[in-house]
């Protein structure tokens, strides 16, 4: 009865020859054979024919006879030809005497099983060749200890080791000595223990020395019953990634200072220009006030010469601000760097006295440069008046200068530049200092000791040379300032010297029409230009200019400001050449840049000015020089 209850197992007997001799119902279930199709049969019928020429059946008889069992898996034929896996066992039986009666056949049908493993064993080989055939992440076994258990072609690729070079090695060898020293690796174990999961991002070691920058992840991994047995250790290679966005970080920074200072310039810059009227009046009325001064009052002329020194410190003050912005007027001349800095030295020493030494050293056959030869010099002087100001127990400044190829390089145009340097022995500056000493009225001197406009002019003169501006400063190593200021075309090596005209030089009475809508500038202006002889019709706006040279008719000048609203003095200049096209034009402004177009050739005067600046500017107006003279 337990035998015929029995349908997941073929269990039936054999006699010695091995022909059937009982059959249950697993047996039927399975190999498709009614008991009496096949009682009386061989067994041998339920093997392949492959196996049977073989003689595997005889050969199973014999080994059950002989070694008391014989088991075994292998392909069976079904009835209807169809095969099945089987595992077999055959187990001898012997009467009392120990005589062989026959053998008792069980066979179990293992056909969905070995499916199932033969599933597996294929998803295990794809997992395989999965892991292996990634390149771009390292992915690799650790044992419950840290030892590599296994290494993927990513991993060589990655970290240089051969399979054979690190299996069996702690993973610490990929961690610098650093990390080493603070533990990381052993965390980075207990963290994946204890919480499933760790990831970090940090630099690695490759077999060769060198270090990248990594992605890592380590996750714990649990058999069926949750114990943990190892570690699953993903790396990923972002070295690129990472200078990606660390350069995307410098440009980030470069444009929001970009933006910062050029709102700083535009700010500046303005500031400068209502600065410059406000002087302008002060600085004329003071100097014809001295004029009409009686001469016999010493203290009061002392009183306005004070006045006026004051002024012109404010001149000078606010162009350092118009340098910064940019937007100071440069004579751009050839210049050679190596006879204006021998020139100037002796000026340097005395400026920075006996506790600095001064050296220099220049290449030989140093091209000339394009900029203007006394900006430069007031740059060379501010950078080393900082210089001295680094080194209060003294030292020493070298001034070099080196020729320079630029092909791809940001805020310089390509071509031949003349790179000049100031470098100092002094305190040097902290990072957070170095970024903030371009900025304008930013000083570390005690007050009174600077006005943090210093190193912003020196900036603006040089970039609107076309040059760019390097600082490279450590705490207690010193500062080096670089100028790199671009070569002189070789077509214009030889120097232009330019002969300023002489006031006295203005022949005549000129009747000129004077332009401006401060009132205070265009007082002044009017008094010094009747001071000088002419006759003058002054215009609060552009309009009411070209109304006066429209009613005069006999108009030898105008002479305007830029900025007045409503109309500049370039848009009243482009009305004036057109109407009036042989009538002179000087515009007077304190900014150094006109719109494009023909406003950049008309005649300029800074503000604020002398008497002096005016008539020299007029005189140097073609027509208007005696030629005797």
């Amino acid at each position: 009865m337990l035998v015929e209850a029995v349908t997941d197992y073929a269990i039936y007997m054999l006699d010695p020859k091995g022909i059937i001799s009982s059959w249950n119902p697993g047996a039927r279930r399975f190999k498709g054979y009614e008991e009496s199709e096949i009682i009386g049969e061989h067994f041998s019928r339920f093997y392949t024919e492959e196996d049977r020429r073989t003689e595997l059946p005889r050969r199973a008889l014999e080994t059950a006879e002989r070694e008391g069992k014989f088991e075994s898996e292998g392909w069976r034929v079904r009835k209807d030809g169809s095969r099945f896996w089987a595992y077999v066992i055959i187990d001898p039986i012997r009467d009392s005497e120990g005589k062989l009666v026959g053998f008792a056949k069980v066979t179990r049908d293992l056909t969905e099983r070995r499916a199932a493993e033969a599933d597996l064993r294929r998803s295990q080989e794809q997992f395989r060749l999965l892991v292996q055939g990634v390149t771009d992440y390292a992915i690799y076994l650790l044992s419950l200890e840290g030892m590599v258990a296994s290494w993927n072609a990513g991993a060589e690729r990655i970290k240089g080791y051969k399979p054979e070079e690190v299996i069996g090695q702690h993973f610490s060898i990929f961690y610098t000595p650093e990390d080493r020293a603070t533990g990381l690796p052993a965390i980075a174990l207990e963290t994946a223990r204890r919480e499933g999961r760790f990831e970090k991002e940090g630099l690695r070691v490759r077999k060769d020395g060198t270090k990248f920058w990594a992605n890592v992840v380590i996750d714990a991994i649990r058999d069926g019953e949750g114990v943990l047995i190892g570690f699953a250790k993903i790396t990923r290679d972002i070295t690129e990634r990472k200078r990606a966005e660390e350069t995307l970080e410098r440009t980030r920074e470069a444009l929001v200072q970009s933006q910062k200072m050029e709102a700083i310039g535009q700010l500046t810059g303005g500031v400068a220009h209502d600065f410059n009227n406000l002087l302008m009046a002060i600085q004329g009325s003071l100097e014809l006030m001295k004029r009409r001064l009686p001469s016999g009052d010493s203290q009061i002329h002392q009183f306005v010469d004070n006045a006026l020194q004051g002024a012109q410190r404010g001149a000078a003050l606010t162009q350092r601000m118009l340098a910064f912005a940019r937007r100071q007027e440069l004579k751009l001349q050839t210049v050679n760097v190596t006879e204006l800095i021998n020139g100037m030295t002796e000026l340097l020493q005395r400026s920075l006295g006996a506790a600095v030494q001064i050296e220099t050293h220049f290449s030989l056959g140093l091209p000339k440069v394009s900029a203007d030869a006394n900006q430069l010099e007031l740059a060379i002087l501010n950078l080393s008046m900082n210089a001295k100001d680094a080194m209060p127990q003294g030292g020493s400044i070298v001034i070099s200068a080196r020729e320079r190829n630029v092909q791809n390089e940001p805020g310089l145009k390509p071509g031949r530049y003349v790179c000049l340097s100031v470098k100092d022995t002094g305190t040097g500056m902290d990072e957070q200092t170095l970024r903030r000493a371009i900025e304008p009225f930013y000083t570390t001197k005690g007050v009174g000791k600077g006005t943090g406009l210093g190193l912003p002019m020196v900036l603006g003169m040089t970039e609107q040379t076309g040059g760019k501006l390097y600082i490279k400063s450590k705490p207690g190593e010193g500062t080096t300032a670089e100028l790199c200021l671009p070569a002189a075309p070789t077509a214009e090596e030889a120097e232009k010297k330019d002969i300023p005209p002489s006031a006295a030089s203005v022949s005549r009475a000129l009747r000129i029409v004077s332009a401006d809508d401060d009132p205070l500038v265009a007082f002044n202006t009017l008094a010094m230009l009747e001071g000088l002889g002419h006759t003058v019709f002054s215009a609060s706006s552009a309009a009411e200019a070209l109304t006066l040279i429209g009613e005069k008719g006999d108009i030898d000048l105008l002479i305007t400001d830029q900025a007045m609203p409503g109309m500049t003095g370039s848009e009243l200049a482009e009305v004036v050449r057109r109407d009036w096209p042989g009538l002179p034009i000087i515009i007077a402004t304190g900014y150094a840049e006109l719109p494009e177009g023909p406003a950049q050739a008309i005649p300029r005067l800074a503000k604020p000015f002398f008497e002096r600046d005016l008539a020299d500017a007029i005189a140097s107006i073609n027509g208007f020089s005696d030629k005797s003279v």
